[in-house]
């Protein structure tokens, strides 16, 4: 690929490792900064994901979510950054990815920042939004820039090592700092990502080089069909929690998701130049690892929502000791995934992604067996272990068949789609458990609302009847959440065995990449 580089050649003969700031003999200089500067931002995309979550809790409290619409404080994030991925990173190969990338991290500052100063729903749902659109234009910049920074081999290998270990921390990361950031106040875990973002975006005029711009169109009936259908999807189903699922407002809104749904595929199917070719769809390997990913994504999200809200309103954690509560299933995913690599050479990848599949649902099932008085190392921790190692199992051998068959230069496009899927199952399936939940904690409120009236018919005082009250929420919260955790490990269990039926590539063949030939995309 040719590409632009704005430093100066350097003298013959002076190569130098990739994390120095002397020229090599490609001429590029300070890669080490470049490298830290495309890490940084990529580590801002991944803490969202995690950050606020721990904050949640006092988010709602903060500013009158309900327990339908709170699943829209990380919906609305996933939907705008899953829905316009795709997009992003081809304007990022049209327009320049270095402009693209930096226009990302400032957008994702600046909207971080009305999210910290928001006063109500509306105001952070938006700035919620806004952060997904610019990491959309971010993230898949972030690793092209890579390539475009780095020479081939030793130094773009190493690069590229560092950019996929920070990305595996910001899950650790993000649950620790938000943990720490919520004990000062929940707004800070927005307001850090603003100096990241303008810090980054200044320092990448000076150390990162523009791409060569290539041809080609935007494809923007089919990103705003796909993410506005998406999203019509997703508020019909957390509407049935308030409404019913008879109610005509929910079944309009979930029919005309499916409609735009349809409209979307059939504008893939015909465009030249679609976001999600469907040459990378028709492969069955590549079919199921993305159909996998998408329920592995919903079980995921729904993990971190319901037990961060559970261990803190329940288990009643600080926000940083839950965040610590955490770390195990950071450790036991980078654990199984070591396992997975070494195994994955010599056993075919449905055996091991299919044991994923029913560790999840094993874990889930664990938690679907909590009870108000629970403790974390004998109801939490076993089960936070195991749910880890199965999605361990589950990222590797399916990162790999996703992008099998696909030429080298196009492998990018297999990855981008699996992000893709993972951010909108995770928003899809946390709607559709986020219902199950509010619905499951509504009737528990109603079996269990008999006792307060006895209580205040038998004379108690009202601090009787408010402590009795809060009793009866946290067992009613108790139960819709089990509730949720419940269909999540029939999602896990179902996704394990579609592994084990669909995933026919031999790990010979992975190894080879030899299945039917490349498939080029773009």
């Amino acid at each position: 690929m040719s590409e632009e580089v704005i430093n100066a050649d350097p003298p013959e003969g002076r190569p130098v490792d990739a994390v120095t700031a002397e020229p090599n003999a490609h001429g590029h200089r300070n890669l080490g900064i470049a490298l830290a500067l495309i890490c940084m931002a990529q580590l801002m995309v991944v803490l969202d994901g995690t950050i606020v979550n721990i904050a949640l809790p006092h988010i709602k409290d903060a500013l009158g979510f309900t327990d339908a619409s709170l699943p829209w404080v990380v919906n609305a994030y996933a939907l705008a950054f899953g829905g316009l991925l795709l997009l992003g990173g081809r304007i990022g190969d049209i327009l320049g990815r270095r402009k693209v990338f930096i226009v990302g991290v400032v957008l994702f500052g600046l909207a971080s920042f009305v999210g910290g100063i928001a006063q109500s729903e509306g105001v952070l749902l938006a700035s919620r939004i806004l952060q997904g659109v610019a990491a959309a234009a971010a993230s898949p910049n972030a690793l092209a820039l890579i390539t475009t920074t780095f020479p081939a081999g030793k130094e773009r290998n190493r690069a590229m090592a560092v950019y996929a270990a920070m990305s595996g921390a910001g899950a650790a990361v993000g649950l620790i700092l938000g943990g720490a950031l919520t004990e000062a106040s929940w707004r800070w875990t927005f307001f850090i990502n603003t100096p990241i973002g303008l810090i980054v975006a200044v320092l990448a005029f000076r150390f990162l080089g523009e791409s060569a711009r290539q041809t080609g169109k935007f494809d923007i009936p089919g990103a705003v069909t796909g993410t506005v259908g998406l999203t019509s999807l997703v508020y019909g189903l957390t509407h049935a929690a308030t409404n019913g699922w008879g109610d005509t407002w929910t079944l309009i809104f979930i029919l005309g998701g499916l409609a735009l749904i349809g409209a979307f595929l059939a504008i893939e199917a015909r465009s030249r130049h679609a976001l999600m070719p469907f040459r990378i769809l028709a492969n069955r390997t590549r079919g199921v690892s993305f159909f996998v990913m998408l329920i592995v994504g919903a079980a995921m999200f729904s993990m971190f929502y319901f037990l961060g809200i559970f261990v803190q309103s329940i288990m009643g954690y600080s926000a940083l000791k839950t965040g610590v509560s955490f770390l195990p299933f950071s450790v036991g995913i980078v654990v199984a995934a070591q396992v997975a690599s070494a195994l994955v050479a010599r056993i075919d990848p449905r055996w091991i992604a299919g044991a994923g599949g029913v560790l999840v649902g094993a874990g889930m099932f664990g938690f679907s067996r909590l009870e108000v008085d629970s403790t974390y190392l004998t109801h939490l921790l076993p089960y936070i272990l195991v749910l880890s190692f199965g999605m361990g199992l589950i990222f590797v051998p399916l990162t790999l068949t996703a992008v099998s068959g696909v030429a080298n230069e196009d492998s990018g496009v297999g990855s981008a789609v699996l992000n893709t899927v993972q951010q909108i199952g995770g928003a899809v399936g946390l709607a559709l458990l986020g219902t199950i939940s509010t619905n499951a904690i509504k009737d528990k409120f109603t079996e269990l609302a008999p006792g307060l009236q006895k209580a205040a018919e038998s004379g108690q005082s009202p601090e009787q009847i408010k402590q009795l009250q809060g009793q009866f929420t946290a067992l009613a919260t108790t139960h819709g959440f089990t509730r949720a955790f419940l269909w999540s490990a029939f999602l896990a269990v179902g996704a394990g065995l579609v592994t084990l039926i669909g995933l026919s590539i031999k790990h010979k063949d992975l190894a080879t990449d030899s299945e039917s030939g490349p498939v080029h995309i773009g």
